[in-house]
């Protein structure tokens, strides 16, 4: 059990150093920054809530399927409060972006939002 954590703990490291990578790539290059490190920096905060609730998620009982739930629950409040200021903000031009800058913002902030809620609600339970 306490070797998958570690696994998920690596992961986690390991895609926080590609995303500083491609972040860093794009300054030093001098072009406009390439949205893609956000994915990799939602990738590493996936594996470390993961590292987290590996242990918690084993065990089959409610207490996890209620974790699950309330987190599923607020993450699609929060999808659709999301794409309401998206719609909005690209509506009345408050910034323009392409379609695969709004994709990877949007991955990012559903990924973060799910698994930051699971280890929320897996405190508050």
């Amino acid at each position: 059990m306490k070797n998958n954590q570690i696994i998920f703990f690596i992961f986690g490291i390991f895609f926080f150093a590609m995303g500083g990578f491609l972040l860093f790539v794009s300054f030093m290059a001098k072009a406009s920054i390439n949205t893609s490190f956000l994915m990799m920096f939602s990738m590493g905060i996936m594996s470390f809530c993961l590292s987290y609730l590996y242990p918690q998620f084993q065990q089959k009982d409610e207490r996890m399927k209620r974790i699950r739930e309330k987190g599923m629950f607020f993450s699609g409040m929060a999808l659709m409060v999301y794409l309401l200021i998206f719609n909005i903000g690209l509506q009345v031009e408050l910034f323009t972006l392409t379609a695969t800058e709004l994709l990877h913002i949007l991955t990012t902030l559903i990924i973060c939002t799910v698994f930051i809620s699971f280890v929320v609600y897996s405190k508050i339970y």
